[in-house]
């Protein structure tokens, strides 16, 4: 500061605190009584502005909280149990929660209540959403073993002659499925729409129906089931799996770190077959 600058300032500080601030003594200016008493509050005080501008380094054996995680069973079963390990080893404080979707994800998501949620490529974002690419997937045929249409390769146009068990994660009914078929002129029927997955697969090992889903959740339980796996005729049978947050959360040290604990427990589920 310029001498006339500093001049103004301790002359608004001695009007504030209604004292001198400073005197002359015999070998130049001295703190006044009352200076010397404000001088430890003074200290404290710059020391914890100070903190508010220090990066704290981030270990994440320390963390104590809890994080939210929106997800389908398909993630819950296959990404899951490898993160609960991860986190056992690495941050041992962490407690993660797989929640089911709902339709305001949205807003529970920009309130906080949700830190990540898993989708598709293929969705899209709301404003202010920031997402990170995990895994590739294929989808693949399902029927049980013994199907009538077991033993051949399907047609596109046998999608129209079978019964289909659907996946309705937030009860819409939306499938990008039944988008190709429209594109092809043909139409499934939907016999029945199970709320996940699994029930997708053990409805299909008690029926004629078929359903189309994740090769790797449907290899998970195929003997389980006792489910016959094919090669889907759909023209676009791949699936990107992605993790979505908000942008209010994208700084936040902990998040940042287990994204990329959610990513390597991603690669491990989908690049080994069980």
């Amino acid at each position: 500061m310029s001498q006339p600058a500093m001049s103004r300032a301790l002359a608004r500080l001695r009007a504030l605190l209604q004292d001198p601030v400073l005197q002359r003594g015999p070998h130049g200016l001295l703190l006044t009584p009352r200076a010397i008493q404000l001088l430890p509050q003074l200290l404290a005080t710059l020391q914890g502005a100070q903190g508010l501008f220090r990066v704290e380094s981030f270990d994440p054996r320390h963390v104590q909280r809890r994080v939210r995680i929106a997800a389908a069973d398909v993630q819950s079963v296959l990404i899951l149990p490898r993160l609960a390990r991860l986190l056992a080893r690495e941050a041992p404080g962490l407690d993660v929660q797989f929640v089911p979707f709902t339709r305001d994800i949205k807003t529970r998501m920009e309130q906080g209540e949700v830190d990540f949620a898993f989708a598709l490529a293929s969705t899209p974002l709301p404003p202010g959403a920031k997402s990170m690419a995990l895994a590739g997937e294929n989808l693949v045929l399902v029927m049980r073993e013994g199907h009538p249409a077991a033993r051949r390769r399907w047609q596109l146009a046998d999608y129209a002659r079978h019964g289909h068990v659907a996946i309705s994660v937030l009860g819409d009914g939306a499938s990008d499925i039944d988008s190709q078929l429209a594109a092809a002129g043909l139409q499934r029927r939907i016999a029945v729409t199970a709320p996940s997955f699994t029930a997708a697969l053990a409805v299909v090992a008690e029926t004629d129906c078929v359903t189309t889903i994740s090769e790797h959740f449907a290899r998970r339980f195929a003997p389980l089931f006792g489910l016959t796996l094919k090669k889907t005729p759909l023209p676009q049978a791949r699936l990107d799996l992605t993790l979505v947050w908000s942008q209010l959360q994208d700084q936040d040290a902990t998040l940042t770190w287990l994204r990329g604990r959610l990513a390597a427990a991603t690669a491990e589920a989908f690049g080994k077959r069980r």
